[in-house]
């Protein structure tokens, strides 16, 4: 495909992109993560042309699937965050991505939303993807950092394992099939 590009840079400042240069601007499980969201719908709705949309998929807070779960056992294991932090999980709740884009100047029947399911498909077993989770994954590299220092390491991995285990509909006890529930948001320019 040579009509494609994909641009990695800070989703709050976009300084690199011209003004309405994409036909679609889209962040899977990214641009939630990072801080100032209202910045971020702005740069988002900025860098798309008119008529063009702006996707994301936001992981949902209190969901039962498996990121939203990681995600608050994570959290029994870190330190509260620090004034002034804005949940990435907010990202997940319609009335605040509204909230933000309308900010950004989008009409807000310009913005929708559907549940949708993310599946994480591994040929190794559960207790490998949790250990390639605890080394890769931010939220779950500072709980495990912390409950290290706190000497509850075992008792985070057995929390994690178990959640891993338990949602894993593999068949193969060599491999992972695990669905997460996210929030899929189109935004039209």
């Amino acid at each position: 495909m040579d009509n494609i590009v994909f641009q990695e840079g800070d989703a709050t400042d976009l300084n690199e992109l011209k003004d309405q240069s994409y036909d679609v601007t889209m962040s899977i499980f990214g641009a939630m993560f990072a801080p100032k969201p209202f910045d971020v719908a702005k740069e988002m709705v900025r860098v798309t042309k008119p008529g063009g949309k702006v996707i994301m998929g936001n992981w949902i807070p209190g969901d039962p699937t498996l990121i939203a779960q990681i995600l608050k056992v994570s959290a029994e294991f870190t330190p509260p965050p620090p004034e002034g932090f804005v949940s990435p999980m907010l990202w997940g709740i319609e009335d605040n991505v509204i909230e933000r884009f309308t900010n950004a100047g989008v009409p807000k029947e310009d913005i929708s939303f559907e549940r949708d399911t993310f599946t994480f498909k591994a040929t190794f077993p559960p207790s490998e993807w949790l250990n390639r989770l605890k080394t890769y994954y931010s939220p779950t590299m500072n709980a495990f950092e912390a409950a290290e220092q706190n000497g509850k390491t075992s008792e985070l991995y057995a929390k994690l394992e178990g959640l891993v285990y338990s949602q894993n509909k593999s068949n193969d006890e060599n491999s992972t099939l695990i669905p997460a529930t996210y929030l899929r948001v189109t935004v039209l320019v």
